[in-house]
């Protein structure tokens, strides 16, 4: 996305900013529709009408297995504590990671007994097995302690450092990318790195948003472009472009005038 559209989309923020100031019910439904769309993305059939009844109206989701239902319950509980954390400027930590990976599958995840050890997947310890999606393999178990401590102080780096709205996004976005790249737990790290980064916006106060089930082909395709070529802007551009997508969606539906 070249400075002219980041300035317009800088400019879609601030007025998005505006005019949800003190909406409750506004903020409200954007975060279910960030767990909708996120839960989907990892392989939940609950409609968006079905998370918002159960999450707002307490209804269960008729047709639809237990352990759906809970994904969508546990992601809602992740994403409260996840923004929580940033409203409270609560530091960028690991201990917070795993806070929110071991919310992410708290009724969900599993405890894993292996050759070098047990872990539990809802107290959110990293892995001491190897993962794989697809074709792609993620770095083994041995280096992720390390990945993650580097991950950290990266992150804290750029923090620190970023000054611009568009810094401040590539900030948010460059911890999904790098997050996900080093899939520290055994299950959730999808989940996990879309709230890392929305934890990142929030603590910039930037709006927070999603990215969309509809779009997880393309999602998929920019994080493995980046990877591949060793370069992320294939990803930020994305991101970029659902970031544009959900301002967009929220002027139609009438929360921008």
């Amino acid at each position: 996305m070249n400075t002219e559209n980041i300035n317009k989309l800088e400019k879609m923020v601030a007025d998005y900013q505006q005019a949800i100031s003190g909406q409750v019910d506004t903020k409200k439904f954007t975060c279910y529709a960030i767990t909708y769309h996120s839960t989907a993305i990892e392989g939940s059939t609950l409609t968006e009408g079905q998370v918002y009844d159960l999450l707002d109206q307490d209804i269960p989701a008729k047709n639809k297995s237990f352990s759906e239902q809970q994904m969508v319950i546990d992601h809602q509980k992740a994403l409260v504590h996840t923004l929580n954390a940033a409203s409270e400027k609560t530091p960028f930590t690991e201990r917070l990671i795993k806070e929110i990976g071991g919310m992410v599958v708290k009724n969900t995840g599993s405890i894993y007994n292996t050759a070098l050890g047990t872990f539990d997947s809802t107290r959110g310890d990293y892995r001491l097995v190897n993962v794989h999606a697809g074709a792609r393999t993620f770095p083994n178990y041995s280096k992720v302690p390390g990945l993650m401590r580097s991950f950290v102080q990266a992150i804290n780096k750029k923090y620190t450092e970023a000054t611009t709205f568009q810094q401040k996004c590539e900030a948010a976005f460059y911890a999904h990318f790098q997050f996900v790249s080093i899939h520290p737990f055994a299950d959730g790290n999808g989940r996990t790195s879309r709230l890392i980064m929305n934890y990142i916006l929030s603590c910039f106060d930037l709006p927070i948003f999603y990215v969309y089930k509809s779009n997880c082909i393309s999602y998929i395709q920019a994080l493995e472009k980046a990877r591949e070529t060793n370069n992320l802007q294939p990803f930020y551009s994305f991101m970029f472009r659902q970031y544009k997508k959900f301002l967009e969606k929220e002027k139609s539906a009438g929360d921008l005038k």
